[in-house]
């Protein structure tokens, strides 16, 4: 048996296209599960740590400094100075928002604002809803003194000097709007939405804001009260809008009204304590 070579058959077998392979498709990753409940008790567990680390920081930086800078003073008695709880407090808060952002950005992958559901509105938007938040600050300011309870609480006798006040009003206006938000609004509204309910995280995150600040009103119940509704209001904003955005810009001039009426009626801090209308 012979086998002839056909130098134009080659010729067509090597003009016909080669077969082409199907594409390979890129794996695509798929990313958490968004507000699971271990991730909130997760958040839960984190907070006692926070709590004593920023503690721990606190007081060390306070032995540290003191020499140095010929601070007076006990360590016993810090727990009652006005100044170093705030700073107290900022470095708790400096703990939570590091976990938060930490936690959204490198687990969940996502941007960090609008994740929580922080959005741009346009500018008329913001002065509306910053003048909605001096208002309802002017009513806070009228109705607890029709209320029947006028007892003095915590948070009016820590407006104790000009230097403590100005301290609370700065931590008021700068810190605790976005902080507070970020908590109650942002994530905490987020996980409690999706495992009950719109109206629940509405009801239920206003409850644990009033919560947050019952030990500032205690024994002032007409307070506790007034905190109750404004934390409701701005929980419904958050829901109907599907926005931090809102409810920061409410919180923000919430507070900075307040502040800037005892301001004024405070003699620009100079007649402490403050026992003004703004608390009675």
């Amino acid at each position: 048996m012979t086998f002839e070579f056909n130098p134009d058959r080659n010729e067509v077998l090597n003009s016909l296209p080669e077969p082409q392979q199907p594409p390979i498709e890129p794996a695509i990753k798929t990313l958490p599960e968004q507000w699971r409940l271990r991730d909130l008790l997760i958040f839960i567990l984190f907070i006692p740590f926070a709590l004593f680390a920023a503690n721990m920081i606190a007081f060390i930086g306070y032995a540290v400094l003191a020499p140095v800078l010929h601070w007076a003073g006990p360590i016993p008695k810090l727990q009652t100075n006005v100044v170093f709880l705030l700073i107290l407090q900022l470095i708790f808060y400096a703990f939570l928002l590091a976990y938060i952002f930490l936690f959204v950005k490198l687990y969940y992958k996502t941007p960090f604002l609008s994740t929580l559901k922080w959005k741009k509105m346009p500018g008329h938007n913001i002065v509306r809803y910053l003048l909605g938040g001096a208002a309802l600050s002017l009513v806070v300011m009228v109705i607890p003194p029709l209320l029947p309870e006028k007892k003095s609480f915590p948070l009016e006798k820590m407006f104790d000097s000009t230097s403590s006040a100005y301290a609370i009003a700065a931590f008021a206006i700068i810190i605790a709007p976005f902080m507070e938000e970020l908590l109650f609004r942002g994530l905490l509204f987020a996980f409690i939405e999706k495992h009950g309910g719109l109206t629940f995280a509405i009801v239920s995150t206003a409850l644990l804001f009033a919560g947050l600040h019952v030990f500032e009103y205690w024994g002032a119940w007409n307070n506790v009260v007034m905190i109750l509704i404004v934390g409701m209001t701005f929980s419904i904003v958050r829901g109907l809008t599907g926005s931090l955005t809102p409810s920061f810009l409410l919180h923000l001039a919430y507070n900075g009204t307040l502040m800037l009426m005892l301001y004024f009626q405070t003699q620009l801090f100079h007649r402490l304590p403050a026992n003004s209308l703004i608390f009675h």
